[in-house]
């Protein structure tokens, strides 16, 4: 994706979610925000879209779910069944993406760890465990 369209679609994401704050921004001034390389504010605000995506999407599907099943109109209640799997893929998706940012924060927290001085002692960069 080229800048110009990423930035345009960062835009638009934060017009629609005028609320939201960034990670980068959330991690500010907190002890261990200097010590977080790029790459892994990135993929955690990358991951942290994904999920916010998803679940405003679900939110919708949830919606129409709850608006066929009173309509009691057979066709919107057969309608449901395929809105609900979409709903349980999209909650499993969630998950796993939870799952791959745990998984990352581990991986840093664990390199981070196992970096040691000239003198052969650890470098504890995180003043604190996520």
């Amino acid at each position: 994706m080229d800048i110009k369209k990423n930035d345009e679609k960062k835009r638009s994401h934060s017009e629609a979610h005028p609320a939201r704050t960034s990670i980068k921004d959330l991690l500010e001034g907190d002890s261990f925000s200097g010590q977080m390389d790029g790459k892994v504010l990135q993929t955690c605000e990358k991951s942290f879209v994904q999920v916010q995506d998803i679940l405003d999407q679900n939110r919708l599907l949830i919606n129409e779910i709850n608006q066929n099943h009173e309509s009691k109109i057979p066709d919107n209640l057969s309608r449901n069944v395929g809105l609900i799997r979409e709903l349980n893929n999209n909650i499993r998706r969630v998950v796993d993406l939870y799952a791959h940012l745990s998984g990352s924060f581990i991986n840093k927290s664990i390199d981070v760890s196992s970096e040691e001085d000239s003198t052969g002692r650890p470098i504890h960069k995180w003043s604190r465990p996520l």
